[in-house]
């Protein structure tokens, strides 16, 4: 299995629940396609760089996590149609 981090942009103008919710909804995602989640990193409230979809603000969110590389495919199609996700993006981790 190799290491990988999903960064995930959530829409700032929803409440708390709503948000932990979009986050659990991408840690199971993770789970069902065979990965298990290392960490997830919570930056908060940050500007985004340019405007998307007439919002100025994101919630970051940094997830780590271990997969085999045919479940990234699955988690990313997942990801393009979830409600409130702004941005997403799927990296391999270096191997240190």
């Amino acid at each position: 299995m190799s290491k990988y981090e999903l960064a995930v942009v959530v829409n700032a103008q929803i409440d708390d629940e709503a948000r932990t919710a979009v986050v659990d909804r991408a840690k199971e995602l993770i789970a069902r396609f065979g990965g298990t989640v290392t960490n997830v990193d919570d930056w908060g409230k940050k500007k985004l760089a340019y405007e998307i979809q007439k919002m100025n603000e994101g919630f970051y969110y940094f997830i780590q996590f271990e997969a085999e590389g045919s479940a990234i495919a699955e988690i990313e199609s997942r990801m393009r149609i979830a409600d409130n996700v702004i941005r997403y993006l799927c990296v391999k981790q270096e191997e240190a």
